[in-house]
């Protein structure tokens, strides 16, 4: 489970949220281009952005939460969310409006050598499940919306309302799923109500934390290796 830890100091600049989003980011593109291994590249990936939080973003996390059962819970439930459509029709993502030039396909780029190899991946679940919760929910949860409310983002309290604020997030974080925007979609809402319920960056970490963990022992347990596509 994921320790209590009191936040340090709010700080009015962008940069320690922005930072490690904007890090992964760079580096999953940088990976992209060159012939670097999946096996190599990902971990490599999990420990420069693992660098990045710690210096510069250690100070804005807070991994304290007020509600466990109910974190648990919702993230359990994204989760289900998220696999339910294959699983109950094995032909629902094949449909135009998930696979198209646009959005991509529901493809891994994962060798079978990776698929094989415990060492990368427990690495790549524990990346999943502990490194990207804490990432998005620093840029889109803590960051963003409340950006898109005040510039001044650190006058605007963690979980207060606006509707632009909120939809714009939740689409945002939809696009960044590619062929599976629409259960992005889903869960951006939830997060976002989360973060409005809860007022709590940890409990929104935990969430998150939950839902890529139950993914990842899915993916594994049922070699749905498509759910990891980068």
């Amino acid at each position: 489970m994921i320790a209590p830890v009191q936040v340090v100091a709010e700080t009015r600049s962008s940069f320690p949220y922005v930072a490690p989003f904007a890090a992964f980011l760079g580096l999953l593109a940088i990976g992209n281009l060159l012939p670097i291994p999946q096996e190599v590249n990902y971990p490599v990936r999990v420990a420069l952005v693992s660098v990045v939080l710690w210096v510069f973003s250690k100070g804005v996390i807070s991994l304290r939460v007020s509600n466990w059962m109910g974190s648990v819970l919702l993230g359990i439930g994204v989760f289900l969310v998220w696999v339910g459509p294959e699983f109950l029709w094995p032909e629902y993502r094949r449909h135009g409006l998930f696979s198209n030039s646009l959005l991509g396909t529901p493809a891994t780029s994962l060798p079978g050598t990776a698929t094989l190899s415990l060492s990368f991946l427990v690495i790549r679940a524990a990346g999943s499940a502990l490194l990207v919760p804490i990432v998005e929910e620093l840029f889109w949860r803590a960051w963003l919306m409340r950006w898109i409310i005040d510039n001044d983002f650190w006058k605007v309290p963690l979980g207060t309302y606006a509707t632009a604020s909120f939809w714009l997030t939740a689409v945002l974080f939809a696009s960044e799923h590619g062929p599976y925007w629409e259960v992005g979609l889903i869960a951006g809402i939830a997060y976002n109500w989360w973060m409005i319920r809860t007022a709590s960056l940890g409990d929104c970490i935990l969430s998150h934390a939950v839902t890529n963990a139950c993914l990842a022992a899915y993916v594994v347990g049922a070699k749905q290796w498509q759910y990891w596509g980068l």
